[in-house]
């Protein structure tokens, strides 16, 4: 096996050798290239200023990490100037969401809703209060709604900010807030809801210059074209001239596409944004990762008079990792951080997929994702703190695929689903613990499916041995079959502390499922009289916290990390 070497300190010009490593993996890439070989990172950060692209011609390549090596699409933000108790940086035509101090995230300066009374208008909103004409820099400011749904947190942007003495306008960006109220509209029963008309009032308000008043906060000013201007209020202690600041750049980090035998092992990915939520089209979230790119919008109605407006189409969150058509690859004992939408994904039929020990964290988007691919196993992973950004966003993912397996991860500390399966088949999840799940959206589960899960119970999709806690926000469902799920076993799970501990009446209605042999702190609702498609077998319910203990610790102690990775919790 050959064996090249890159160092942040490196030189391209030098051999590659441990001594004398390369400076950029793009260079030993190529060199890699048609070769059986290993690709070393050296400790240190590869910052990168294009994506690093793998295709067919690179297969049989294995990057190593040797110490802590990142792989960064971030830049350093330098040239500070302080005014008032904040930094100031002309940093070009720097465009980023995020921003990361000393290695920690950093806050979008931000208000908690318009000032004054507002009303919404058929362009934005009206307010008494004269505070909004002060924000500085208005075509940069967000509005945030969260809540549109219970499951939905939708982002667009500010147009422009006019007033008086009186009053201020605010108009909101095209074509964003016109999709908005043609896409959000629905009568809902559940506490809170009633009937709703596109969106109301914003629940935050963001990446204002005038809102930087809580250390730890930044904005962006891009009002003057290849002349952005970076604001960042300061945490005690902080310096200018040795702290160090790290804007995203980069919205793909690392992308492989058709290559075979591919592997990386220890490789921290880093430092990624994405930008097209800025944009005037918005981020009209629905569910999960899917938010609405304009097209037909269609009336789902369940229940007595109860319906809402859906995307006919949705696309989908990028990953900034990502596979397409890749085979027998290996991502192992990696670190995914301080990135701007979903930390790695998997689709044009990839197959034959390992992810394994890996740690996801501070993500905007959510951990993992494998669509339409086969033969995935994903295994003893910690996703915490994930979707801090678009908080539909699931920890691990997978959809539209075959023989996947979800065994022995940890999930904990999430905005909505900790595991979501969607349609395919033989999917199998294993052994799993989910635990404060729903920390800021509604109506979803510790693990949810949806959809058909194959045609038969021998390739449908199995929930065994999952430890699913603490499912936090109200209108929950710790075990969440949804929407038409079909061909799925639920059997020897252990549920505890959530609203409902399953679901069985759903629109379209589930069948084939069976619950077979869960132990749970509470009744699901309906567990005596389940719809035709829903089989009850052998469930124990045991309010008493003790009793529940002993009955469910064999579950417990097999469920989450196994022993050899439990060194992850500690990273």
């Amino acid at each position: 096996m050959n064996d090249f070497y890159v160092s942040p300190s490196g030189d391209d010009t030098w051999p590659g050798t441990l001594e004398r490593p390369f400076a950029t993996l793009a260079h030993a890439r190529d060199l890699a290239r048609g070769a059986d070989a290993a690709v070393h990172l050296l400790a240190g950060t590869h910052r990168l200023t294009e994506t690093f692209e793998l295709t067919e011609a690179d297969s049989g390549v294995t990057y190593r990490a040797l110490g802590e090596a990142v792989v960064s699409g971030g830049r350093r933000v330098t040239g500070w100037r302080e005014r008032d108790g904040v930094w100031l940086a002309e940093v070009g035509d720097l465009d980023t969401r995020q921003l990361y101090v000393e290695g920690r995230r950093a806050e979008r300066a931000a208000i908690d809703a318009i000032p004054g009374k507002a009303t919404r208008t058929d362009t934005g909103y009206v307010t008494d209060s004269t505070a909004p004409q002060s924000w500085g820099n208005p075509a940069d400011v967000e509005f945030v709604f969260r809540g549109v749904y219970p499951w939905t947190e939708a982002r667009f942007g500010v147009a422009a900010v006019e007033g008086d003495e009186y009053s201020t306008t605010i108009t909101m960006a095209q074509p964003a807030f016109g999709w908005a109220i043609e896409l959000y509209n629905s009568v809902v029963p559940w506490e809170g809801g009633g009937e709703s008309y596109g969106p109301g009032l914003p629940t935050r308000v963001e990446n204002g210059a005038g809102f930087l008043t809580e250390p730890g906060t930044f904005a962006l000013d891009r009002s003057r074209p290849g002349h952005h201007v970076l604001s960042y209020r300061p945490r005690p202690g902080e310096d200018p001239e040795r702290t160090e600041v790290v804007a995203p750049v980069l919205e793909t980090l690392v992308k492989v596409t058709g290559a075979r035998d591919v592997a990386f092992l220890g490789v921290t990915f880093a430092d990624a944004t994405w930008l097209r939520p800025s944009r005037p089209e918005g981020f009209l979230h629905y569910h999960g990762t899917g938010y609405y790119e304009g097209g037909p919008i269609e009336k789902v109605s369940f229940g007595e008079g109860a319906w809402v407006t859906v995307p006919g189409a949705s696309s989908e969150i990028p990953a900034n990792v990502v596979f397409e058509g890749a085979a027998r690859v290996a991502i192992e004992g990696c670190r995914f951080t301080r990135l701007g939408a979903t930390a790695l994904r998997f689709s044009g039929d990839s197959a034959d997929i390992l992810v394994r020990g890996n740690v996801f964290e501070s993500l905007c988007g959510g951990g993992i994702s494998i669509g339409g691919s086969r033969g995935a196993r994903v295994e003893n992973n910690w996703v915490h703190d994930v979707g801090l950004e678009y908080s539909g966003s699931p920890g691990i993912a997978v959809t539209g695929s075959e023989d996947s397996t979800l065994a022995h991860n940890q999930v904990n500390d999430v905005p909505h689903c900790g595991i979501v399966v969607g349609a395919g088949k033989s999917t199998r999840v294993l052994r799993n613990l989910t635990f404060n799940t729903l920390k800021v959206l509604a109506d979803g589960g510790g693990i949810y499916l949806s959809g058909p899960q194959g045609d038969s119970h021998d390739n449908g999709a199995v929930v065994r041995g999952n430890v699913v806690r603490d499912t936090l926000t109200p209108y929950n469902f710790a075990l969440y079959t949804d929407y038409g799920a079909a061909w799925v076993t639920v059997e020897g799970n252990a549920v505890q502390r959530a609203d409902n501990t399953a679901v069985l009446r759903v629109w379209p209605p589930l069948e084939n499922v069976v619950f077979r042999g869960n132990f749970w702190d509470a009744d699901p609702v309906g567990w005596d009289d389940p719809p035709e498609g829903v089989t009850m077998e052998g469930n124990v319910t045991s309010a008493d916290e003790k009793d529940f203990e002993v009955r469910t610790a064999s579950i417990v102690a097999r469920a989450g990390l196994e022993p050899g990775y439990a060194h992850l919790l500690g990273r």
